[in-house]
């Protein structure tokens, strides 16, 4: 773990592993930890362990702190681990302690568990996980914890709540956030995610409000194709993003919509078509029907052949 603000250090291409289990269902730490390492070597800016695509809610506490010091211990500093906590209070701050002890470098907030708390209740929970922790925290909005732009211009006051990922995708709300929070602190330097699943079909409308951070799913089983679009996206070039938009993430999001849970168990289907066996996905999740990873595999052939057919210079 490093002394700099976790704020000041995410950039780039955000990573967010799956959990890799073995034929028995248990965990197999070496496996993940080689599916960290590929990610960091192809340049992710960020490794989120144990978040929604790695499966938090699957994992037992010693699972958690195992999977989080092995990121800790493979990325070796390159560049930040933030690890996933969620449920009540009490467990959340439990998490967050172990994650610490683990050497992670921030925390994602994932909602509470099962109730829908109102805007108080909220404020307090996470800013009793930011007392607690120790550590920087990005706060996850999605499902029952949608926050009010006057609650999240309070929680941007917290020296250690550093972020909002938003996964719930209403844009005029998030304007709301950003002003409200910016009108509080005009100088304040709060983190705003893209934390939609497959983020890319949306970042363009995000970043025409400021948002340019995002987490990438496709970066886990086609960091390939997910660099070229981020690329693209930082240097302007639209029409790369546009045939990408097309071509590859816009049928992807259609094919992760044919399945519920999609979102986790397609990723993961993908990593092993990537040639890593990670395993299939822990119940209450089902891992994707044949069919659809047939399908997903030739979907990622037609992105790779997007990037070969582009103009050059163009990727």
């Amino acid at each position: 773990m490093t002394t700099a603000s976790l704020a000041a250090r995410l950039d780039g291409l955000l990573f967010f592993p799956v959990t890799a289990y073995g034929p028995d269902g248990d965990l197999d730490i070496d496996v993940f930890r080689e599916h960290v390492r590929a990610g960091v070597d192809a340049g992710a800016g960020a490794v989120f362990a144990c978040c929604g695509t790695g499966e938090f809610h699957a994992l037992t506490p010693e699972e958690f702190r195992r999977c989080v010091s092995a990121a800790v211990e493979e990325v070796a500093g390159e560049v930040p681990v933030v690890a996933g906590v969620g449920y009540g209070t009490a467990l959340a701050v439990r998490y967050a302690r172990a994650a610490r002890e683990s050497g992670a470098d921030g925390l994602l907030a994932m909602p509470p568990y099962l109730v829908v708390p109102d805007q108080r209740g909220l404020l307090d929970h996470y800013t009793a996980l930011a007392d607690a922790a120790g550590l920087d925290v990005v706060v996850y909005q999605r499902d029952n914890a949608v926050l009010a732009p006057g609650t999240v211009a309070e929680l941007a006051r917290h020296p250690r709540i550093v972020g909002l990922k938003d996964g719930v995708g209403d844009l005029d709300l998030m304007q709301r956030i950003i002003s409200a929070v910016r009108a509080a602190d005009p100088d304040g330097e709060f983190l705003y995610f893209n934390g939609l699943p497959t983020a890319e079909l949306t970042t363009p409308a995000y970043r025409g409000i400021g948002v340019t951070l995002y987490s990438s799913a496709a970066f886990c089983f086609a960091p390939e194709i997910a660099l070229a679009f981020h690329r693209a996206l930082s240097e302007g070039d639209e029409a790369t993003v546009r045939r990408l938009l097309d071509g590859f993430y816009r049928p992807l999001v259609e094919l992760r919509d044919k399945g519920r849970g999609y979102a986790v168990s397609l990723v993961k289907a993908g990593v092993r078509l990537r040639g890593l066996d990670v395993g299939g996905v822990r119940s209450p999740l089902s891992d994707p029907k044949e069919e659809h990873v047939a399908e997903l595999a030739a979907l990622v052939e037609r992105g790779r052949a997007l990037l070969a057919d582009a103009p050059r210079g163009a990727v």
